[in-house]
């Protein structure tokens, strides 16, 4: 497995792989990674005869200071796993390659970015949509494999490729969970014994939407109903929930007669140790 630590290195290893006739795999990542991230490699490997992965804690997607200083850093495992994966290559920038000094442009979904979950965060998916472009641009690679579990970002990055006309497919990966429902994020190492036995309160309350929506309840009686249940835990602080038609993202009403997706976040802790955990999910008539 090839490791570039620089712009020049990954694109000479693209290079290689061009001239050899390979289709290219990518995922990108900010590290810390567990099994969902290994399902993205997974699919990827499937599909194509090289994987490439990205490990870079991208500051632009932060807002709050400590949240960037506290994500954790575990490139060593990470790259133990990548290698495992039959990962190809492996792209390692720092901020300083990727922000060069003057750096001015961003990349901005002006609709999608700034609604829902973009609302709780505020800028967060322009700094996905600036790296990622960027990320494209370098590895330039065939296919890119990205979670379901955000599912706005998601749409942001579908929206970015189409926009710009760039000339990579996305592919969806559905959400990997832990034994008891918890969607497995990078940040679930930061929360407390008693505040990761609370973090299931998401899928509980996901859980209980479907539920609802399947016995036929209209839209307003699911998010009543994903609100109650999270904030029947005090551990829990709600912080959004969404409802929106898959396709267009428009608000949800009435009877669940087309596909929605529901986003919800959370966040547990206290101090400098509040940690943001996100989920959702689609629902089908």
């Amino acid at each position: 497995m090839k490791i570039c630590r620089s712009i020049a290195e990954m694109r000479a290893q693209m290079a290689a792989f061009r001239n050899a006739d390979h289709s290219v795999g990518l995922v990108t990542t900010m590290g810390a990674l567990h099994a969902g991230h290994m399902a993205l490699v997974k699919s990827a490997v499937q599909a194509h005869s090289r994987v490439v992965a990205t490990i870079f804690v991208n500051p632009t997607q932060f807002g709050d200071p400590s949240d960037l200083d506290n994500y954790p850093r575990t490139e060593e495992a990470d790259l133990t796993m990548l290698r495992d994966a039959g990962v190809a290559a492996v792209f390692i920038p720092d901020a300083g390659d990727m922000y060069p000094d003057g750096d001015e442009t961003i990349v901005e979904t002006t609709g999608l970015a700034n609604m829902l979950h973009g609302l709780v965060r505020p800028g967060h998916f322009r700094g996905v949509a600036t790296v990622v472009t960027k990320l494209f641009n370098i590895v330039q690679a065939d296919a890119a494999y990205f979670g379901e579990k955000d599912f706005q970002q998601l749409a942001v990055i579908r929206r970015l490729v189409r926009d710009l006309h760039m000339p990579i497919q996305i592919v969806g990966v559905p959400t990997v969970r832990e034994a008891d429902g918890l969607a497995m994020s990078s940040r679930n190492v930061r929360l407390t014994a008693p505040d990761r036995a609370a973090a299931i309160v998401l899928n509980q309350a996901l859980s209980r939407a479907e539920m609802l929506a399947a016995e036929g309840a209209q839209v307003d009686i699911l998010n009543q109903a994903i609100r109650d249940t999270i904030t029947a835990e005090p551990r829990a602080t709600l912080m959004a929930v969404d409802i929106v038609i898959a396709d267009t993202f428009e608000p949800a009403t009435g009877p669940v007669t087309q596909t929605i997706g529901i986003m919800i976040s959370a966040q547990f802790g206290a101090g400098d140790n509040q940690v943001l955990l996100i989920d959702q999910r689609e629902i089908h008539p």
